[in-house]
């Protein structure tokens, strides 16, 4: 895929997200959907992907840590947040499937990507 059509698809999937998550804030879908961030995760980890075959090419290596380095950084921001801001204590389940959710979506993209060029 080349470098164009790969970005407006960088850029369709990242106004996607934006805009789900605008809206799952509005209607307070993360409280009250407990599923809600599992596909949230999923397709920012698609974004993430294609973000990293943007930089790394067809790196398989890379860009699955490149997914996962982003996916452990949110993590770590989410967890400073939870305990000094809303004092929500540290869920491993959560942590765990939102990296699994995470790592499935950036390896989604790049196996659609691969299959593409």
């Amino acid at each position: 895929m080349d470098r164009k059509r790969l970005s407006k698809l960088m850029a369709y999937v990242v106004f996607f997200v934006l805009g789900v998550n605008l809206i799952a804030h509005k209607f307070f879908w993360y409280s009250s959907l407990w599923w809600f961030d599992m596909p949230m995760h999923f397709f920012g980890g698609v974004f993430i992907g294609l973000l990293g075959f943007y930089l790394f090419g067809d790196k398989f290596l890379k860009i699955f840590l490149f997914v996962l380095l982003v996916g452990l950084s949110w993590e770590a921001f989410e967890a400073l947040i939870d305990k000094n801001i809303s004092h929500n204590p540290f869920n491993i389940f959560d942590t765990a499937s939102d990296i699994f959710f995470d790592l499935s979506g950036g390896l989604s993209a790049i196996i659609y990507l691969w299959r593409k060029t």
